[in-house]
C-alpha cells in the first residue's frame, strides 16, 4: 500500500528508513502511511507493518526526518532514531524488545487464565465465593496483560479510527464491568439471576496475546538477512607493505595481498598475480573465474589458488557486497504491507457492532425498561460480537498449516506469506543449486579412435588430483567413481587458468584448455564444440605430445526438477529461469526441465530488475533461489522461496524455506499456503456469521450474556476443528 503526495520535481531527493514503534495491526500502518504521504515535500511513503518500518522518499529542501517523527508522534506512534540504508540492527533490537515485552505479558495472562477458566467453567471446581477469586484473577489479566490492546484502542479512537483492538477492548472491558456490577450490586455470588463473565474477558485477552507473540517472533528476525550479508565480508586486509589493518581503515588506492583461501578484502583491480576466484557469492555459479593483472575482483569473494595483489577501487558502502545489502533492505522496506483479513472486515464490523450495542442500550432505556436489563442486552451484543473466534481464526490455521509444512520439510515465515501465495502467477527460478545440483561433475568422455576410456580417465584424474580447482576435483572424483586407480604424479606444474602438466607412469600428461595442445583432431573438436554449445565445460587430455581425448564437465540437473516444474504448471504458475550463467547453458537446462522462459547472464541487481519488471506487468512473482546473489530478488518478490541447502542469507531473506532442497517442495509450499489461506477465510466467515446472526437476538433481549458466551465458545470450537483439517494435506512428493 503506497500513498503519494504530488509535488513539483524534487531538487534534492533523499530516502530514509524510519523504525516505527507502537503499531499493532495493518490499520496502524495505513494511518501512518497516509499521514506521512500527505506531508509537503514527500514524494512517496510506504509503511511495512511486518517489518515495522516506514520508507519515505522526500525533497530534502522542503522537509526531513524531524518533520516525519513529529507527524508520526502526533497521531500516537513513535519513531526510533532515523538511519541510513544498510543497517539492520536498530529494527532488530526494537522487534526483539517487543517480543520480550509480549512474552512477559503472555506468561502472566496464561498463568491467570488457566485457573480462571477452571473455577468458572468446570462445575466441580466451583466453590462458594469463587466469583471473588475470578475477579482477583481477571483484574491483572485484563489491565496488565491486555494493556497494549486497550492503549491501541484508545489511541486510534482519539483519531477516529475503529479497528479490531477497539472491539476486543470494548468487549472485554464491558464483560468485566458487567461482572463487577453483577458481583457487587446484583448478588451474582448469591442466589440472584445475574451472572459474571470474568473468564470471557480473560480468555479473550490471553488468546489475542498468544497470536501476537508468534507474530512478534517472526518480526524480530527481519534484520537477520542484513547481518548475515555483512558478516560475509573480510574483517581485515593485508597491505602490500606487510601491515594488516581493519577493513574499515582501507582506503581507495590501497594495495593489499590476497593469499590462496582468503577472502578478497574489497572491490578492486588485480595489479599482480593470477588465480581462480570463487565468485559464487555474487553469481551463484560454481565455476571460479580466472583472473590476472587488469581484471576486476569483488570483496567477500574467495581466492582459491594463486597469490594476488589488488588495488582497492571501492570501499565501504560502494562495494558490491554493500550494494547487495542495500538491495535486500530496499526490497524489504518496499514490500506491500499485509492487510489482516480480520482488520479489513472489522473496518465495517466494529463500528456497526458498537452502534448496535449503544442503540440497544438507548432503545431499552427509552422504552422504560430497567437499567439492568438494558445493560444486559447491550453487553450481550458486545459479547456475542467479541472476537474470541476471530482471535483463533488466523493463529490456529497458521499453526496447523505451518506445523504440517514442517512435517513436509517446508518452513513458512509467518502469516504474511499466505496472502502472497494466493495470486502468484510467475515463478522466477535460479539455476545453480535450485534446478541443478550446484556441483561440477564429470558427465562425459570424448576419445580419439584407439584410445582406451579407462586409460584416459586414469591419467587425467591422476594429474588433476593434485589440484584444488573445482573442475579438477570433478575430474578426479569422476575418475574414482569410474573405478580408476589414481596415482600421485612424479612431477606437477599448474598454469593458472589454462591447465596442468604432470608426469604419470613415465608419461608426460597434459590436461586443460585447447591452447595447451599443438593440434586437436577434427572430430574431437566438433564433439567438443557440441558439448560447449550446451553450456558444458570441455577439458582436453593428451600425453606423449598427442591429443588423446577430452572430458566433459558440467553441473547436473536434480532428478526431481522436471517434476517440480510440472507441479508448478499445474498450479497455474509460469516459470522463468533467471541466471548469471551463459545463455547456452541456461537454454539447455530450461529445455530439459520444461521451463517457459530464460533470462541469462544477469547479476544480482539485474535479477531484482527482472522481478520488478514482472511486477510492473501486474504479475505476482515468486522467486526460488539458494545463494547470496538471490537474496535481493527473494526479498523483492511477492513470495520468496529459499532452498534450505543454500546460504543462510537467502533463507533469511525469503518467506518460505525448502529444508530438503527438493524443488518439488516449492509446489507443495504454494499449494499448502493456499489451503491455509482458504481455511483462514472460512474461519473468519463462520466466526463473523455465528456471532452476527445472534446479534439481533441479543439486541431484542432473546439472548442473554450466558447464551451469548456459549455461542461464542461454539464458534471458537468450530474454527479450531476447521483448522485441524489442514493436517490431512497430502504432498505431491508421495
Amino acid at each position: 500500500m503506497t500513498t503519494s503526495h504530488t509535488e513539483p520535481e524534487a531538487q534534492d531527493e533523499h530516502r530514509v528508513i524510519l523504525p516505527i514503534e507502537g503499531m499493532s495491526c495493518a490499520a496502524c500502518a495505513a494511518s501512518i502511511e497516509g499521514t506521512l504521504g500527505s506531508l509537503e515535500g514527500v514524494a512517496e511513503a510506504n509503511v511495512n507493518f511486518a517489518t515495522a518500518k516506514a520508507t519515505v522518499t522526500y525533497d530534502a529542501a522542503v522537509t526531513g526526518p524531524g518533520a516525519f517523527s513529529e507527524a508520526v508522534h502526533e497521531i500516537g506512534y513513535s519513531v526510533a532514531e532515523p538511519r541510513a540504508d544498510g543497517d539492520g540492527e536498530g529494527h532488530d533490537h526494537m522487534a526483539h524488545g517487543e517480543e520480550l515485552t509480549l512474552r512477559r505479558r503472555l506468561i502472566v495472562a496464561i498463568a491467570l487464565a488457566i485457573p480462571l477458566a477452571a473455577i468458572t467453567m468446570i462445575p466441580p471446581l466451583e466453590f462458594d465465593g469463587h466469583e471473588w477469586v475470578a475477579w482477583a484473577l481477571a483484574t491483572p489479566l485484563l489491565f496488565y496483560s491486555g494493556w497494549p490492546i486497550h492503549a491501541s484502542a484508545l489511541r486510534n479512537l482519539r483519531h477516529g479510527v475503529l479497528m479490531m483492538d477497539t472491539l476486543v477492548s470494548l468487549g472485554t472491558v464491558a464483560a468485566y464491568t458487567w461482572s463487577v456490577v453483577a458481583l457487587l450490586a446484583l448478588d451474582a455470588s448469591g442466589d440472584g439471576d445475574a451472572g459474571t463473565y470474568f473468564e470471557t474477558s480473560g480468555i479473550i485477552i490471553a488468546l489475542i496475546l498468544l497470536g501476537r507473540f508468534f507474530e512478534a517472533r517472526a518480526k524480530s528476525r527481519s534484520g537477520a538477512a542484513l547481518r548475515k550479508l555483512l558478516e560475509l565480508g573480510a574483517k581485515s586486509a593485508r597491505l602490500a607493505d606487510g601491515r594488516e589493518i581493519p577493513i574499515d581503515e582501507l582506503t581507495l588506492g590501497d594495495r593489499f595481498v590476497v593469499r590462496p583461501g582468503e577472502k578478497i578484502a574489497t572491490d578492486g583491480i588485480v595489479v599482480d598475480g593470477a588465480s581462480a576466484v570463487d565468485v559464487s557469492m555474487l553469481t551463484g555459479e560454481p565455476i571460479p573465474e580466472e583472473v590476472s593483472a587488469g581484471d576486476q575482483v569483488f570483496g567477500a569473494t574467495v581466492n582459491t589458488s594463486g597469490r594476488l595483489v589488488v588495488e582497492a577501487t571501492s570501499v565501504g558502502s560502494e562495494t558490491a557486497l554493500a550494494q547487495i545489502v542495500e538491495l535486500v533492505e530496499e526490497a524489504q522496506g518496499s514490500k506491500a504491507p499485509v492487510q489482516r483479513l480480520a482488520d479489513r472486515v472489522s473496518a465495517v464490523f466494529v463500528p456497526t457492532i458498537v452502534a448496535i450495542a449503544l442503540g440497544t442500550l438507548a432503545v431499552w432505556l427509552l422504552l422504560g425498561q430497567p437499567a439492568s436489563d438494558a445493560f444486559t442486552a447491550a453487553v450481550a451484543v458486545l459479547i456475542i460480537a467479541c472476537p474470541c473466534a476471530l482471535g483463533l481464526a488466523t493463529p490456529t490455521a497458521i499453526m496447523v498449516g505451518t506445523g504440517r509444512a514442517a512435517q513436509l520439510g517446508i518452513v513458512i515465515r509467518g502469516g504474511e506469506v499466505l496472502e502472497a501465495t494466493r495470486r502468484v502467477s510467475e515463478a522466477v527460478l535460479d539455476k545453480t543449486g535450485t534446478i541443478t545440483e550446484g556441483k561440477m561433475r564429470l558427465v562425459g568422455l570424448l576419445t580419439v579412435d584407439g584410445v582406451d576410456d579407462a586409460q584416459l580417465v586414469r591419467l587425467a584424474g591422476s594429474a588433476e588430483d593434485a589440484s584444488e580447482h573445482p573442475i579438477a576435483r570433478a575430474i578426479a572424483d569422476g575418475a574414482r567413481t569410474r573405478g580408476a586407480d589414481l596415482v600421485p604424479p612424479d612431477a606437477f606444474e599448474s598454469e593458472t587458468g589454462v591447465g596442468v602438466r604432470a608426469t604419470i607412469d613415465g608419461r608426460d600428461v597434459v590436461v586443460g584448455r585447447s591452447q595447451l595442445f599443438d593440434s586437436i583432431p577434427d572430430q574431437l573438436a566438433t564433439d567438443a564444440g557440441t558439448a560447449e554449445a550446451q553450456g558444458r565445460t570441455v577439458v582436453f587430455v593428451g600425453w606423449d605430445g598427442e591429443t588423446r581425448g577430452a572430458l566433459v564437465v558440467s553441473d547436473t540437473i536434480k532428478p526431481t526438477s522436471r517434476q517440480a516444474i510440472d507441479a508448478l504448471h499445474q498450479l497455474g504458475i509460469e516459470t522463468v529461469l533467471v541466471t548469471g550463467d551463459q545463455e547456452a547453458a541456461a537454454e539447455s537446462v530450461a529445455a530439459e526441465v520444461g521451463i517457459d522462459r530464460v533470462v541469462a547472464g544477469v547479476l544480482p541487481g539485474e535479477k531484482v530488475e527482472v522481478v520488478r519488471e514482472l511486477q510492473d506487468e501486474g504479475r505476482e512473482v515468486a522467486v526460488v533461489g539458494d545463494g547470496v546473489n538471490d537474496a535481493p530478488a527473494l526479498a523483492q518478490a511477492d513470495l520468496g522461496i529459499a532452498i534450505g541447502t543454500g546460504t543462510d542469507v537467502a533463507i533469511e531473506a525469503s518467506d518460505l524455506t525448502l529444508v530438503s532442497g527438493d524443488l518439488r517442495a516449492a509446489a507443495d509450499a504454494v499449494a499448502l499456503s493456499r489451503h491455509t489461506l482458504a481455511t483462514i477465510k472460512g474461519n473468519l466467515f463462520w466466526a463473523f456469521a455465528y456471532n452476527s446472526a445472534a446479534v439481533p437476538l441479543a439486541a431484542v433481549g432473546l439472548l442473554n450474556p450466558i447464551i451469548a458466551a456459549g455461542a461464542m465458545a461454539f464458534s471458537s470450537i468450530f474454527v479450531v476443528l476447521n483448522s485441524l483439517r489442514l493436517r490431512r494435506f497430502r504432498s505431491a512428493r508421495r
